[in-house]
């Protein structure tokens, strides 16, 4: 049995974003459309092969205006976007745990694994991390190295400086501004 997802495209200054949302409008996936096998690969692992339809769709969303909002300079604005994801249940812990670390802010991904009660789980943490299929709105952008460092990220490091930058976060940068 197949369950559709309603696809959404927002323009940002870093490219096209990939929103899409279920029935219920719930956000069940966020990406970049330079990453669709990313988001593909991520879909398949989640839901199962040939489990989602992608139905593109303009009409106008809650989501949609509040992640609109957000590249505006509302960061504030996807804090009570609703989302619902599968994984494990230490995916889970530590997506549910990114949405803990408020705009502006960044923490280590030693910092994240004591936050969901396993201290020595930064590696695990940083596996669960870069398997989030919901990014900017489960801030995995907001993980940097211990060392104040940017690490990777899904959408691509220029994008994660660039959203840190537009949340005002501190980080160590080596790199200028593209925008």
């Amino acid at each position: 049995m197949s369950e559709t997802f309603h696809l959404n495209r927002i323009e940002t200054p870093v490219g096209q974003m990939l929103i899409a949302l279920d029935d219920q409008d719930r956000l069940r996936v966020l990406d970049w459309d330079s990453h669709v096998e990313r988001m593909e690969r991520l879909m398949e692992r989640y839901y199962g092969g040939g489990r989602i339809v992608l139905k593109e769709s303009a009409a106008p969303n809650a989501v949609r205006a509040k992640l609109e909002a957000y590249v505006d300079g509302d960061i504030a604005a996807i804090d009570d976007i609703a989302t619902e994801t599968t994984g494990t249940g230490f995916q889970r812990r530590v997506w549910a745990a990114l949405r803990e670390i408020p705009a502006g802010q960044t923490w280590s991904y030693g910092k994240l694994a004591q936050h969901v009660g396993e201290p020595g789980a930064a590696r695990a943490v940083g596996l669960a991390n870069g398997s989030n299929p919901i990014g900017i709105v489960v801030p995995c952008h907001r993980v940097i190295g211990a060392n104040g460092s940017l690490t990777g990220y899904g959408g691509g490091i220029e994008r994660k400086r660039w959203l840190l930058r537009h949340e005002g976060a501190a980080f160590r940068d080596e790199a200028p501004a593209l925008i």
